[in-house]
């Protein structure tokens, strides 16, 4: 039992940051989570329709840009997610989608595809603004 080191609660677990350093300005937050949203809707939108795997992506941003994040970065980790999920759609819907510029077209897969991550955009916002209000009060 030498290896077992003694941990009288949970509160004794120490998690390393994985970034040395004080984490992500603002910009490189932006650029995560819109190219990781973009990596699963694109993989997603190649075989089927946006679903569960895109819908986990975005709360992995979310969750992601919270994290990684410098202190004072957290506004832009929480507003970001939906912004780069809908120009990663309307750049998906334009290019692979076969949509071209067609208004109507456009209209109609990216009401569809909103639909189908809304409840992720839904969780994943109200969490973060939370997340955002409380450490604000703690200030």
């Amino acid at each position: 039992m030498s290896g077992v080191s003694n941990l009288n609660n949970i509160t004794d677990i120490r998690i390393s940051n994985p970034i040395k350093g004080p984490g992500l300005k603002g910009p490189g937050i932006v650029i995560l989570q819109f190219l990781l949203i973009l990596f699963f809707e694109t993989f997603e939108y190649a075989f089927t329709k946006v679903g569960i795997f895109t819908g986990l992506a975005i709360l992995i941003a979310f969750l992601g840009g919270i994290y990684l994040g410098r202190s004072g970065t957290i506004f832009t980790a929480v507003v970001t997610p939906p912004l780069a999920f809908l120009f990663s759609t309307l750049l998906l819907i334009a290019s692979i989608g076969g949509a071209g510029l067609s208004v109507s077209h456009i209209g109609l897969d990216l009401v569809s595809m909103l639909g189908a991550a809304a409840p992720f955009l839904v969780i994943g916002a109200a969490a973060g603004w939370l997340y955002y209000f409380i450490q604000k009060l703690k200030k």
